[in-house]
């Protein structure tokens, strides 16, 4: 008899307008959504706005003449990251093994846990589900299965607040009703494409020849015909089995063109990896910073110092040329992370400098200990005081 399914994926119901609304509760039920008016596009919707037509990524004049009452909200920066966080950090005090994929997405194994039967997995779900709506407000829902692709179609299957269990050996079953647009890679166009050759759910691929299959998919159909029947081994990457860097992003609601904003959040990652890299003891000797743009394209710069470190103070110097030199393209930006690697924990600087570090680490040790209850409880640097609304430049 197969064992309970123990694979879990967690897909906020619209995100950044969900975090909005636990900011503000007045936003609760209404058509609302966070875009801006200047940019013209539509980050995330409500479900109440979706009703109504507005989607993601919709021109906001679109989505005003939709749904003529539609509440804008211009996003407030630096929120989103910070739930997202905390969400996360709910999940991993129910299990270790937890992958984040994104900003409002993510995998759970719960077979480090030991829960024994479909019953027991099920409710420590739905109380991890509770618990990030009881203390976040944030609604989430929830794909149980064997294995992580059918765990993240079932999350999606019936949201807002959804929690589906697919039982180990009903994977395929559960597929085959469903829109071939269900399988991960297929996109409105494939989909379409597929839906003329009479090909509109996933059990349509079972009555074709390999030979059919082969004409109407090219060279992936054994890799579709795998996932209709629910077939997936890829495993839940926590990536801490052998921590060799740290890194953190932001994903922007809105794209970004302002390097003075972009500079502050690269800085402000810096301080926030730094004191994990304190706490484990340990120093690093480079710093990446990373960009993308709306394209998904996306480009890096590094740079190591002499010494490996383990305060702040001789990284701060490299973050504005490092992003720079990422940032050749000169256009607003979806996405901005920070890595800091070159892990050692060999000897300090060298001793002419070791005095003015000690009294740095010892200060940053007492703000770590102050901070751990919550972040930025104390700042001592411009960048991590909150800023104002940004002003597009005329």
């Amino acid at each position: 008899m197969p064992g309970p399914p123990t694979i879990v994926h967690l897909d906020a119901d619209a995100f950044f307008v969900s975090c909005e609304q636990a900011r503000d509760p007045t936003l609760v039920g209404k058509k609302c959504a966070v875009g801006g008016r200047e940019r013209g596009i539509i980050s995330s919707a409500s479900y109440e706005a979706r009703a109504c037509g507005v989607y993601t990524p919709m021109p906001t004049a679109r989505a005003l003449r939709v749904c003529p009452d539609l509440i804008m909200i211009r996003h407030t920066f630096g929120l989103y990251s910070e739930v997202s966080r905390k969400m996360f950090d709910l999940c991993e005090a129910l299990t270790p093994a937890v992958q984040r994929n994104s900003i409002d997405e993510g995998y759970l194994d719960l077979g480090p846990c030991r829960l024994g039967t479909v019953e027991a997995v099920e409710a420590a779900v739905r109380g991890l589900q509770r618990r990030i709506w009881d203390e976040l407000r944030i609604p989430v829902s929830m794909g149980i299965a064997s294995n992580k692709l059918v765990a993240q179609i079932a999350s999606k299957h019936r949201k807002p607040h959804g929690f589906v269990v697919v039982r180990p050996g009903e994977e395929a079953a559960f597929l085959e009703p469903l829109p071939l647009g269900r399988l991960p890679g297929v996109g409105v166009k494939t989909e379409a494409a597929l839906a003329r050759l009479g090909l509109r759910l996933v059990r349509d691929l079972f009555g074709r020849g390999e030979a059919e299959l082969a004409a109407a998919l090219g060279r992936d159909w054994r890799r579709m015909l795998a996932q209709a029947r629910g077939e997936d081994d890829s495993p839940v990457e926590t990536g801490s089995e052998d921590a060799k860097s740290y890194s953190k992003q932001e994903t922007f609601p809105a794209d970004v063109g302002d390097f003075a904003q972009v500079e502050r959040v690269a800085k402000g990652m810096v301080d926030e990896l730094m004191a994990k890299v304190r706490s484990d003891a340990a120093k690093v000797r480079t710093l990446t910073i990373k960009v993308r743009y709306a394209d998904f394209t996306q480009e890096s710069s590094g740079r190591s110092l002499e010494a490996a470190a383990d305060i702040e103070a001789p990284f701060y110097p490299l973050v504005s040329p490092l992003l720079r030199a990422a940032w050749g393209r000169k256009r607003p930006l979806r996405l901005v992370s920070v890595k800091l690697s070159g892990v050692d924990a060999g000897p300090s600087q060298l001793e002419m400098f070791a005095q003015a570090d000690d009294k740095r680490r010892k200060l940053a040790g007492v703000l770590d200990r102050l901070n751990k209850g919550g972040r930025d409880a104390v700042v001592i640097h411009g960048h991590q005081l909150p800023q104002g609304p940004v002003r597009n430049k005329k």
